[in-house]
């Protein structure tokens, strides 16, 4: 079990397939979900080619450190960063659900030289309204306070979290309050100056991200929009063999 040191943060990630040469892949997990969520992609997309798949801060098999200055957009995208060093790997194709997708534009954004390609699932570029990211951030504070309250009994029933084991419902919470609240425009502002190949995959009953889908599409140059059917929030769950393929066709492609 690879187990990465950030500071006094251990962080768990997994390392499957060996690889022909072919770019890596590092697969980000949505908000309150873990690794475990790429387990119906991972025999598919992992066939000659490494896929690292690790947990955010807070969640899943990673510490939760009491502090919550420990957990911010900067450190995780940090963590993504020491995650490929730890590999030896320089370039990588970078994926994510939801807050995965979101961190891994923010990734693109600090590292643009460490994405050779962008995949992004089931998520939105944050926003540039102040309104707008001041609801979001209300939002995200009622899901924090849930944690506070009712602990484990807080997580939805949804697909991509059913297998995921938290070690600390109020990880999760200070994951909320510290990595899925926005403090800017910097990530939405960034879409036009992404130069690399970009698939943007949405399920058709995602109805929140159905839209976000489609503006990334349009501000970024040159990126796929791939809707999946019968597919919610989590596709990658909820139809993987649409999912795999749609993603093993763009990383054919690139």
């Amino acid at each position: 079990m690879p187990i990465l040191w950030r500071g006094s943060v251990r962080l768990f990630y997994e390392v499957h397939g060996t690889g022909d040469g072919r770019t890596p892949v590092l697969l980000t997990h949505g908000y309150s979900a873990s690794s475990q969520m790429w387990q119906p992609n991972l025999t598919a997309l992992a066939a000659g080619r490494r896929l690292i798949t690790w947990d955010i801060r807070g969640h899943g098999r990673s510490d939760s450190p009491e502090d919550p200055a420990l957990y911010s957009e900067e450190l995780s995208v940090g963590d993504m960063s020491a995650l490929l060093d730890a590999e030896g790997i320089h370039r990588a194709v970078v994926a994510g659900l939801s807050l995965g997708g979101y961190l891994s534009l923010a990734f693109h954004l600090r590292y643009p030289e460490r994405v050779a390609a962008l995949m992004l699932f089931d998520t939105g570029p944050g926003f540039r309204r102040d309104d707008a990211r001041e609801e979001w951030n209300r939002r995200v504070e009622r899901i924090a306070a849930g944690f506070d309250v009712q602990g484990p009994d807080a997580l939805l029933d949804r697909p991509e979290v059913a297998e995921a084991q938290h070690s600390s419902p109020a990880g999760l919470a200070r994951a909320a309050r510290g990595i899925m609240a926005q403090h800017g425009s910097h990530v939405i502002d960034s879409l036009p100056r992404i130069g690399v190949p970009t698939l943007v995959l949405v399920g058709a009953d995602d109805r929140p991200f159905l839209a976000a889908s489609e503006y990334m599409a349009a501000k970024i140059p040159g990126a796929r929009r791939v809707v999946i059917s019968d597919a919610g929030h989590a596709a990658n769950v909820d139809q993987p063999e649409a999912f795999n393929r749609a993603v093993l066709d763009f990383l054919e492609a690139t």
